[in-house]
């Protein structure tokens, strides 16, 4: 029996309730967390990080079976549940803490990423923003779990949440719908 090759990706594309509850839905996904990135600060909160002061971006880190789901295709997905041509915002959520933006853990991953974005640009007429942060060779940014009541929201208070019912249905349509092979029934 072999063991599973397991990979993290980091990510932010707004809100994270509704990028975790995206990559939750994703086979070969063994964990979902919500969190902070991108900010020179240590330990966020949310409170701090909605202000707009804090430079931290709301994120996901999704630990993966790479021999399941490849990191590119991680990214493929992440392209297709989220605006990457809006700058520092998703719908109704505005400033630098719903910016779209990869947080590549290695070089590797750096360049898949901007491989990615090549492949999301082909798709668009529009200019993706996403950005790339944190690859530098003293290492990726910071993760900073978010408080426990952000984790798995979508599974519970999320799906009373008029925001979260407004937001995530249609990123979970789009998900089915173009990765249908790639979902959990």
């Amino acid at each position: 029996m072999t063991t599973p090759t397991t990979q993290q990706a980091i990510m932010a594309g707004g809100c994270f309730w509704c990028t975790e509850a995206v990559f939750r839905d994703v086979v070969g996904v063994t964990e979902v967390e919500s969190g902070y990135i991108g900010g020179p600060g240590a330990n966020p909160t949310y409170k701090a990080v909605c202000s707009g002061t804090t430079g931290h971006a709301e994120a996901i880190r999704v630990t993966f079976d790479a021999d399941v789901v490849s990191y590119g295709d991680i990214l493929d997905m992440f392209f297709a549940t989220h605006d990457p041509t809006q700058l520092n915002r998703q719908g109704n959520d505005v400033g630098t803490q719903y910016r779209s933006a990869l947080f590549p853990l290695d070089a590797a991953q750096a360049e898949e990423a901007r491989a990615a974005i090549v492949r999301a640009q082909a798709e668009r007429s529009q200019p993706i923003v996403t950005t790339i942060e944190g690859a530098t060779t003293s290492g990726p940014s910071e993760w900073f779990p978010a408080e426990d009541y952000h984790q798995e929201y979508w599974d519970g208070e999320g799906q009373r949440n008029p925001y979260c019912l407004a937001v995530i249905p249609p990123k979970l349509a789009k998900l089915r719908k173009s990765f249908a092979n790639r979902v959990k029934s």
